[in-house]
């Protein structure tokens, strides 16, 4: 973990705890309605993560007086967004007065410069995608568990992140794909998880996908299935969403239209459907689950739900024989 969240500053939901948000089981994080607020009672905070990721990976304007405050006050400051906040004059200027260090996430990356070699043929573990029907589904955090998960049992496995999300939560391998030239993204990919496989020698290795494979604006996982040639992949999916994510005059793709696809792609289908509950009743999130298993004879969960158990099961009974 490279960073413990111990508060989040929202003011529609001032108050709240944000697991209660986003899922409804508390986490005991509190969310605040200003920076002011939040370091009254968090006074020992020493850093700031700008938690959004627009469209186009610029800073939204009421952003900037939370970025001054925090700057001002001696934090340090963290950012995923494409437009560089280091590169900021009035920021750049204030840091250098108060010693603080601004990090651009997507700025490490930005020179990474590894054409593609092969090595990846000498990774003999596992290999599993977690790929998305759309962006921002859950794609990541469903690694994470799988991953979790996988060593809790003794099979030894390792995450490979591919965002600068994965960087915050102190993913030891990966990159950042949106911040690469193109020409370089299988290189940079396949020498993180050939690094991720002679240091750690796992028996699995999971890699979060990116965007969707048929998201007009966010087509992000075709690298990663390419490069990757997994032996299983898991497909995220929303049910209920009715629009790809932020393009509301793109009609969400049908599932069976995404397991088609992956059957092109692999020749084979996905090893599990994970469900995204958001806009769904409990109800309706169990009796999907049961099309989908009954429809495709494939494994279907809601990670936050169930769990992601069924999963490494399948997958332990593939890498254990």
């Amino acid at each position: 973990m490279r960073y413990r969240i111990v508060g989040v500053i929202d003011s529609r939901f001032a108050g709240m705890d944000a697991g209660e948000v986003l899922d409804g089981k508390r986490r005991g994080i509190k969310i605040y309605r200003s920076l002011d607020e939040a370091l009254s009672e968090r006074p020992n905070v020493r850093v700031l993560i700008v938690g959004v990721a627009t469209a186009g990976g610029m800073l939204p304007p009421e952003y900037r007086g939370y970025i001054r405050e925090a700057i001002e006050r001696g934090l340090n400051i963290v950012s995923g967004l494409h437009e560089f906040l280091s590169d900021d004059p009035e920021f750049s200027k204030i840091s250098k007065e108060r010693g603080v260090e601004i990090i651009d996430v997507r700025k490490i990356y930005q020179k990474m410069r590894l054409f593609y070699t092969g090595k990846i043929r000498e990774v003999d573990s596992y290999r599993v995608a977690i790929l998305g029907t759309d962006a921002c589904i859950g794609k990541r955090t469903t690694a994470w568990m799988i991953v979790d998960e996988l060593n809790k049992r003794g099979i030894k496995a390792v995450f490979v992140g591919t965002g600068q999300t994965a960087w915050m939560q102190g993913a030891k391998y990966g990159i950042v794909l949106d911040a690469m030239i193109n020409d370089f993204i299988p290189g940079g990919l396949e020498h993180e998880v050939w690094r991720a496989y002679v240091e750690e020698r796992p028996k699995v290795i999971v890699v979060p996908g990116q965007g969707s494979l048929l998201h007009p604006a966010f087509p992000g996982s075709f690298e990663i299935v390419n490069l990757l040639t997994p032996n299983a992949i898991v497909l995220q999916h929303a049910p209920g969403r009715k629009h790809l994510e932020d393009f509301p005059e793109f009609p969400m793709p049908s599932l069976e239209k995404y397991i088609r696809l992956i059957e092109v792609m692999t020749d084979r289908k996905p090893l599990a459907i994970t469900i995204n509950t958001e806009g769904m009743s409990e109800e309706a999130v169990e009796s999907y689950v049961k099309e989908v298993e009954a429809k495709y004879g494939i494994v279907a969960c809601a990670p936050l739900i169930h769990g992601v158990g069924r999963i490494v099961d399948a997958i332990a009974k593939e890498v254990e024989g």
